[in-house]
């Protein structure tokens, strides 16, 4: 039997059924969290061996007490996961401190780092943005003059749409320089007119896929973050040859292995005099993690699967105990915002779509910045049902 370490086996709440998988895989799984342990699910406390409560996740002295004792107690651990951005590199150090197997410190500055990322892309052929790592205003005067405006601005080390700005003139350029960052390094990117499609995978100890899938944010979520606006992305019903194509490329460059991946892209929307032409994938992230929120779920509703199995199968035995299931959906997120009036009312958006809307849900405050404070995820055959419900319950009362 496997010895497994989940790190915050409790949030998301849908993270529990990696845990509880796993122990029906016949894994060892013990969690560690800052969360009392009465306030975990009963299903999660039958998937755990053992539970270790630290004050404060963030003091990395707790988490290593926590581990050495699961170490003396249950002997060497096999693995060490949280499958959560926020604390992949802690994960690292102590996999790295402790001899656990997977991904050690060393390998953290290129998964971490968006500029580190981009060579890895190019290695493989796939174009990315001309990039600047900030320093003065000069600097990115320089840079501005090589790609024009507008330009994007983000952590060069950061999760998500945080603090990612769109600069469109040097009146914006010159307030941003003049803001206190803290201390932050920021990387100033040429803007890159495109879609956002993801490739999503669970790798095998080889770094071949034993699932794939795929999203498309057809709005940026750096625009539904800035401009309080609704936030939508679905999981395709079948993902396009040529991204999956990339994908693996990607996948095989960064050398990902045992681990659940989310690849991001751009898809130029129109030719581009530096990146190519209107189609061409463009590299844009790499995440070795799940896609955020309730994506698992998303995925499982889109391809008539259990990813949370099978990320435990592949843990477990290398390999997948299910077959592949022929239904296939588009599975659409609609996070709607509080401040902005609806014309239709969640209770008629309900009884319209019954049959077809699989999780309706208030959001915690952790994902309701960048997915709004209510989501609907539904699932339809085809793209113009989903247009149609996007519409429907999307719309702003006049």
């Amino acid at each position: 039997m496997q010895n497994f370490i989940f790190v915050s086996p409790y949030f998301p709440s849908n993270y529990e059924n990696f845990c509880i998988e796993l122990n029906k895989n016949g894994v060892q799984v013990l969690g560690i969290g800052d969360a009392p342990y009465d306030s975990l699910s009963w299903a999660l406390k039958d998937a755990l061996t053992e539970y270790y409560k630290v004050d404060n996740m963030e003091d990395y002295s707790q988490m290593y007490r926590a581990v050495a004792f699961f170490c003396f107690k249950y002997g060497p651990i096999d693995g060490l996961e949280s499958n959560n951005e926020y604390w992949l590199e802690q994960d690292a150090r102590l996999r790295t401190d402790f001899n656990i197997p997977g991904m050690k410190t060393a390998d953290m500055e290129h998964v971490k780092y968006k500029s580190k990322m981009k060579p890895y892309y190019e290695a493989v052929n796939i174009p990315v943005a001309r990039y600047h790592l900030v320093t003065d205003l000069q600097g990115s005067l320089d840079f501005i003059d090589k790609v024009g405006y507008p330009v994007i601005v983000k952590p060069d080390n950061g999760v998500g749409a945080s603090e990612t700005h769109k600069l469109e003139n040097r009146e914006e350029l010159e307030a941003f320089h003049a803001a206190d960052h803290h201390g932050v390094q920021f990387i100033m990117e040429e803007f890159v007119p495109g879609e956002i499609f993801s490739y999503d995978a669970i790798m095998d100890s080889k770094g071949e896929p034993l699932f794939e899938t795929g999203n498309h944010t057809p709005i940026s979520i750096m625009d539904s973050v800035n401009n309080k606006t609704n936030s939508i992305f679905y999981i395709e019903k079948k993902i396009a040859d040529d991204l999956r194509e990339i994908g693996r490329k990607a996948v095989k460059s960064f050398g990902v292995r045992s681990r659940f991946t989310h690849f991001e892209f751009f898809r130029l929307t129109e030719d581009h005099d530096y990146l190519g032409k209107k189609g061409t994938i463009i590299g844009l992230e790499v995440n070795y993690r799940p896609s955020g929120g309730y994506s698992p779920d998303m995925m499982n509703y889109a391809n008539s699967t259990n990813v949370y199995k099978n990320w435990a199968d592949m843990i477990a035995f290398d390999h997948l105990t299910t077959e592949d299931y022929p239904e296939k959906y588009f599975c659409v997120s609609v996070g709607l915002r509080e401040a902005l009036t609806y014309e239709h009312s969640r209770e008629e958006v309900m009884e319209k779509y019954k049959d077809d809307i699989m999780m309706a849900q208030d959001l915690p405050a952790v994902l309701a910045t960048a997915m709004g404070e209510y989501s609907y995820v539904a699932r339809f055959k085809t793209r113009e049902e989903m247009e149609e419900f996007l519409v429907y319950a999307g719309t702003l009362a006049k």
